[in-house]
């Protein structure tokens, strides 16, 4: 058996996938034109033809192999719309038969169209055609003919947050606030942020607009606080959505998670509020990541969900066009929102520099895994958090930027078990600090301050603490 066919039979045996498909034979011009639309307007992808459905390679003889390269060649050239230029290769079969390999590009004049002008899209294993405005402007995003934070928005001029948009002009230009209306539309209009309906574009709405959640309420970031490891419909801590001006959506996200972390005194006083389990800067990063490359033309939240083992950020929509996870780890990227990128770049968010973010995060914080679910249009950056596999997060910790910052995470670990309870929790914070209030106890143990005040209570009610002095000088004694 030849190599050619060797190379063929394993990628077959992997099956098909977004990259590759298997025909037994070829019939149908407009059919074949179709799938080729399909592979154009993804990644590209190859075409086995003489393959069947299960892997077999069964191959065309000589009779049709002339038949098949014609229609090829038809459909390549007629029945796409703009005309693709594919590659074929004819590889021999020992028994004489041929198996055509048809390699279809990725194209460079997206969107291609079938013969009946339907516009086709590759999907998993399967194709499937272009049916609303979102998935079109997807298809042109990623051609890089048209970005999501273009989109015109039903926000007019006065739905601008003043006072915002005055301070950023002032910071950023040194230039004061157009008093009039149509001196603030052209300054808009030469700012980028608006769209060619003379409202706000999506990029205005989401940075400066008073409120952005009453014009596109699905671009918001919800967050969940789960009770252990898994996901659950009502057993949560704590729960918030975030919404406002992308810069009050970043530091409120960033609130919440580090309210939700375990602080390690590492030596500090005792009144000390504690230096975060994992560095702060990993989850600036990662925000910053996720507000500003996922895919606003995906109508759904960011969402924040923190376990007992891990924290979640999940964006809506699959990295662009060729990226993968390996790229993007070596600080490759691709502007998804460059209008949003290029005023994050002005300070509006800590942003410091296109493809360094996810470096950054992981040279500061190695235990992070990152998914890109093509099917599912997501991406998915999951932190590992250190308290619940000592031996490893010692040694993660050591070796991170801020090792010093940690040195006794050792002492922290012996004394706290991965199966301490809230109650356990805030019982031990109430040894080392009889004084302390509820804000210091949500703070450190990661919860609300109204679910501490309900384990205060059962704590009050099983004899274990007790309050003793007035409101304003009292404190708690372990009974």
């Amino acid at each position: 058996m030849n190599n050619d066919l060797n190379k063929i039979l394993a990628k077959v045996a992997m099956g098909e996938d977004s990259s590759q498909q298997f025909k037994v034979d070829i019939r149908n011009a407009d059919s074949l034109a179709a799938e080729m639309a399909a592979f154009a307007n993804a990644n590209g992808g190859v075409i086995y033809i003489g393959i069947a459905d299960d892997g077999s390679a069964v191959g065309l003889d000589q009779k049709n192999l002339g038949r098949v390269n014609q229609l090829i060649s038809n459909s390549a050239s007629q029945g796409v719309r703009s005309p693709l230029v594919v590659e074929t290769r004819n590889v021999a079969l020992g028994n004489g038969n041929v198996v055509i390999e048809l390699k279809v590009p990725k194209g460079i004049d997206r969107p291609y169209f079938d013969t009946k002008g339907v516009i086709w899209f590759r999907v998993g294993s399967d194709k499937r055609r272009i049916n609303s405005k979102e998935e079109l402007r997807r298809l042109f995003q990623m051609s890089e003919q048209f970005h999501a934070d273009e989109l015109p928005t039903k926000a007019d001029i006065d739905k601008l947050d003043k006072l915002r948009f005055r301070d950023f002009l002032k910071k950023e230009y040194n230039q004061d606030y157009p008093m009039d209306e149509s001196d603030l539309s052209k300054l808009l209009n030469n700012m980028n942020l608006l769209g060619d309906n003379g409202n706000l574009n999506l990029a205005g709405t989401l940075m400066f607009a008073e409120r952005p959640e009453w014009i596109v309420p699905q671009f918001v970031v919800k967050s969940i606080r789960f009770v252990g490891n898994e996901i659950h419909s009502t057993d949560y801590a704590d729960t918030e959505d975030f919404e406002g001006p992308l810069e009050k959506v970043f530091n409120d996200s960033l609130a919440f998670i580090m309210r939700n972390l375990h602080k390690v005194q590492a030596g500090q006083n005792v009144n000390s509020p504690g230096i975060p389990e994992v560095p702060k800067v990993v989850f600036e990063e990662l925000l910053v990541n996720a507000l500003i490359h996922r895919d606003y033309f995906v109508n759904a939240p960011i969402r924040l969900f923190i376990f007992d083992d891990r924290i979640e950020i999940i964006s809506p929509g699959h990295l662009p066009n060729n990226l993968t996870v390996e790229k993007i780890t070596k600080g490759n990227s691709n502007i998804r929102n460059p209008i949003l990128a290029s005023y994050v770049a002005k300070g509006l968010l800590p942003y410091h520099g296109l493809g360094s973010g996810i470096k950054r995060a992981l040279a500061n914080w190695s235990d992070i895994n990152f998914v890109n679910d093509y099917d599912g249009c997501l991406f998915v950056a999951t932190i590992y958090r250190p308290l619940y596999n000592s031996q490893e997060s010692v040694a993660m910790v050591r070796e991170s930027s801020d090792a010093h910052q940690y040195r006794h995470i050792d002492e922290l670990l012996k004394d706290r078990s991965e199966s301490l309870s809230q109650s356990e929790q805030i019982v031990n914070e109430i040894r080392m600090k009889h004084t302390i209030t509820i804000p210091e106890l949500a703070d450190i143990a990661g919860i609300s301050g109204r679910s501490v005040q309900r384990v205060l209570r059962k704590l009050q009610s099983d004899n274990v603490i007790k309050r003793a002095g007035g409101r304003k000088f009292g404190y708690w004694e372990i009974t």
